[in-house]
């Protein structure tokens, strides 16, 4: 659960923590992308968060959007945290944590009993809570995003859940 002094310390920087705008979509675009052109997650075009621009939640400063974070329900109890990203100048900060808690206790509010994320990163997940699993111990439908991946056939993502329940 996000405290009452992480609240503080985004207000204190001027950052709010929100709800993603169609408007705010671009600046997510290209901050997902430039991880996404270095080899540490998915491209996404426009017209695919367009369509999920409900899945996101956002960090903003005066400047645009710093931050993002998606959860995409799979099913009725698994969802995927995804698209966790935060502009180079402000990593370090507590940002990216603080997204993924809140996809969590966004989970836990829908009742879901399970999320999940695939990362480069295992190391910052499992400091969050997470730990490693078989990315087969989830359903095909996990799958459809593996897909479009250039590195479908040789991934080196570790598959990492959370219990909510």
């Amino acid at each position: 659960m996000i405290t009452t002094e992480e609240l503080v310390e985004l207000t204190k920087r001027d950052l709010v923590l929100d709800r993603a705008s169609l408007s705010d979509m671009p600046q997510v675009h290209a901050m997902i992308n430039e991880y996404a052109d270095r080899g540490e997650m998915l491209h996404r075009s426009l017209a695919e968060l367009y369509e999920y621009v409900r899945d996101f939640t956002i960090i903003r400063e005066a400047g645009g959007v710093v931050a993002c974070a998606s959860l995409h329900v799979i099913w009725d109890d698994l969802a995927e945290i995804r698209s966790v990203a935060v502009k180079e100048d402000l990593q370090s900060h507590g940002l990216g944590a603080l997204l993924v808690e809140h996809c969590v206790d966004e989970a836990r509010s829908l009742g879901l009993s399970r999320v999940f994320c695939l990362t480069h990163k295992p190391g910052y997940y499992e400091k969050l809570g997470f730990n490693r699993t078989e990315v087969m111990s989830f359903p095909r439908k996990v799958w459809s995003e593996c897909i479009r991946c250039p590195k479908f056939s040789a991934c080196n993502e570790i598959a990492m859940s959370m219990d909510l329940k």
